[in-house]
């Protein structure tokens, strides 16, 4: 126990974690998951003695290493870094031979044959066919003389995704720009003005610092009048990880690399493409559809996209004298014209989004719908920030414990994402508790106020969290399919775009709101204002969404990346397709598109918008019902959340809604047909 990722005794040791420990811990567990491996191959082929010890092995070695990968994503260190650098190729091949594992293979298929399988619960028997479909996709049927090169690839491109993401993260930390003279930073908010102050003054320097992640970024560029300034940010954030900066920090060739692997690797294992590959344990059957759905989607949203923008131009050239609209022009424009069409602006709204009110507001509307309980608890934490919570149930029963890490800062990684610590099952003691990380880069308290949450942080927020109760909410008790384990990728974003519809509806905002100085709810009226607005720029928003997910897909399915065409050409035929607002020539997007090269999304990305016509659909019965239903809730949460990956998504989705989804709600939603 000296070691703190050995001991599975309770909840991860994260102030005991030190990179000295990593490399022990993984020897050894990685040699207590081989032997288990191999007497897995020895072994009758039955759940106890095959599949149950095979999974306790397999569950520490995941668990440890999870916590290593949580610490490099949240507080990285250049020690923490090689010692996971170190760790990640070790790991990928253990995994990547236990996927190849011919013997393993078998007895699976033999499981899946025999008597005890009619004898089995229908999640015991989901996970059974995944592992073989897992299998196949792992490579185990591949001839004795190619699993070399197959699982090369695999140790390969772990690395070049891992280095992607650390890539990104130097570049963005490596900026920084201090403004002396204030007239130059006019129309930037007072809060986010003062947040610049401590910054410098933490450097010893005097004046305003600005950096590239999104709480100082994105204020500079929807509110700042000095448009040189926007250039000079956009330009540093658009140009990130690219050939403009350290050529050890250029992503440019890490894509190429990673996209000729993806391509070799679906070729070994005889696919057309990495696309199928990909879209083998999806819903979504085949890459055309994907493409078709995406252009179906894109055609019903250009005329809207199409009026936002001639709105857009117009009010630029006549309101603000911009007579050309220049990519870091939009946000700005786009706040101006918000501000005085509806008359309000995200910086009014934010006033009444304090942390301590809304984090408590979410939770009361998860209680009231779900029926339970969420309290704050103890726990060994990584940084000062973090925040513990308990789950229990109407009888006080714990049944789920997460943390939430809000604030940006220098050492975590962009974005927000929820990821899963501990998975429910059953042990001989009993239950095992599920535990889960809500991981967001919020701006922080300043000036020993609470933290202010802008609109789309708290949908944000909503967002995470509902992953989140995907994860922890699940009552099947066998690994592989409880929580979001086993859930199609493509429908893992219906629970988390589900929860988001709650931060629009009235009877939750005056819940979760108090004004900061005043103490005052959220006035009804800037409340319909905000849903008037709501909608605003949609169309716009649309395809942009579009414009990445038929990227990701035709990238995946028709690219070649030896024909000496960069991934950006390809971007921007897409764009010329499907785009109204393009950027810059410089703009490098793709080499910050973690999502796709340094995350799970490879020909996934058009999951945020299939999985939102689940949601949107699945959110009518809540309209229809009451928004705060208990009853309604009680379904969602029996039919979506507590089944997790024990069940095809749209046979949850089907017992859930008593039919098949329709585009309707999602469209109406975006304000694309009428309410």
């Amino acid at each position: 126990m000296n070691n703190p990722l050995l001991d599975f005794s309770g909840l991860p040791r994260f102030a005991d974690i030190k990179p000295e420990h990593v490399a022990p811990a993984m020897e050894q567990l990685l040699a207590e998951a081989c032997a288990a491996m191999h007497r897995a191959e020895e072994a009758p082929a039955t759940w106890e003695q095959f599949v149950r010890p095979l999974e306790d092995a397999t569950e520490r070695l995941s668990r440890a290493w999870g916590q290593v990968e949580h610490l490099h994503a949240v507080l990285d260190s250049p020690a923490l870094r090689e010692a996971y650098n170190a760790g990640l190729p070790k790991i990928t091949q253990f995994w990547t031979e236990l996927g190849q594992n011919q013997l393993l293979f078998e007895k699976y298929r033999t499981l899946k044959d025999s008597p005890e399988l009619a004898q089995f619960p229908p999640a015991r028997r989901k996970l059974v066919d995944n592992a073989l479909r897992d299998f196949r996709l792992g490579g185990a049927e591949l001839a004795a003389e190619v699993k070399p090169r197959y699982a090369a690839i695999q140790e390969e491109l772990a690395l070049l995704s891992a280095k992607f993401s650390e890539n990104v993260l130097d570049a963005t930390n490596a900026y920084s720009i201090v403004i002396e003279d204030q007239k130059r930073l006019a129309g930037v908010p007072a809060d986010d003005l003062q947040a610049a102050r401590e910054a410098a003054k933490k450097d010893g320097k005097q004046g305003w610092k600005f950096n590239l992640q999104m709480p100082s970024y994105f204020p500079v560029m929807q509110y700042a009048q000095d448009r040189a300034l926007r250039e000079t940010l956009y330009r540093a954030s658009a140009t990130r990880a690219a050939e403009f900066g350290k050529p050890e920090w250029d992503n440019t060739p890490l894509i190429g690399r990673i996209l000729s692997l993806r391509k070799e690797d679906a070729a070994l294992l005889g696919y057309p493409n990495f696309a199928e590959v990909s879209l083998e344990p999806k819903m979504a059957r085949t890459p055309q559809q994907v493409i078709e759905f995406l252009r179906d989607l894109a055609d019903r949203a250009r005329p809207f996209a199409e009026r936002d923008l001639e709105e857009l131009h117009g009010f630029a050239s006549k309101e603000l004298g911009l007579e050309k609209l220049e990519a870091w022009d939009i946000a700005y424009a786009s706040e101006k014209l918000r501000a005085k069409r509806y008359a309000f602006s995200d910086q009014e709204v934010k006033q009444y989004f304090p942390e301590d009110q809304v984090v408590p507001g979410m939770f009361k509307l998860v209680e009231t719908i779900y029926g339970i309980h969420i309290a704050e608890s103890k726990a060994p934490l990584w940084h000062g920030d973090v925040r513990f919570f308990d789950i229990r149930s109407a009888n006080r029963e714990l049944i789920g414990r997460f943390y939430v890490d809000l604030y940006a800062r220098a050492t975590k990684r962009g974005g927000a994402w929820m990821d899963g610590a501990i998975s429910r099952r059953r042990l001989d003691a009993g239950i095992q508790v599920p535990v889960a990380y809500l991981n967001c880069n919020f701006s922080g308290p300043v000036g020993g106020r609470p933290a202010l949450f802008t609109h789309d942080d708290v949908i944000t927020l909503f967002h995470e969290f509902g992953h989140g109760l995907h994860h922890l909410l699940t009552r099947v008790e066998d690994l592989g399919v409880a929580g979001i384990n086993g859930v199609e990728w493509d429908a893992v974003e219906l629970p988390s775009q589900f929860m988001e519809n709650f931060c629009w509806e009235w009877e939750v905002l005056k819940h979760m709101t108090r004004h900061i100085d005043s103490g005052k709810t959220l006035p009804r009226a800037l409340y319909d204002k905000m849903l008037a607005a709501k909608n605003f720029q949609s169309g716009l928003a649309t395809l942009r969404q579009i414009e990445f997910a038929l990227f990701d897909m035709r990238l995946h399915s028709e690219f070649d990346p030896e024909s000496g065409r960069a991934a950006l050409d390809l971007l921007d035929e897409v764009r010329r397709e499907v785009a109204l607002l393009v950027p810059p020539a410089w703009n490098r997007f793709p080499n910050s598109f973690s999502h796709i090269f340094a995350g799970g999304y490879a020909a996934g990305y058009y999951s945020y918008k299939w999985a939102e016509v689940l949601s949107a659909d699945a959110y009518s019965l809540f309209e229809e019902k009451g928004v705060l239903n208990p009853e309604a809730g009680s379904r969602f949460r029996d039919e979506i959340l507590a089944v997790g990956g024990s069940r095809p998504a749209a046979d949850s989705f089907r017992a859930f809604r008593g039919r098949e989804p329709r585009v309707d709600a999602l469209l109406r939603h975006s304000g694309m047909l009428p309410a």
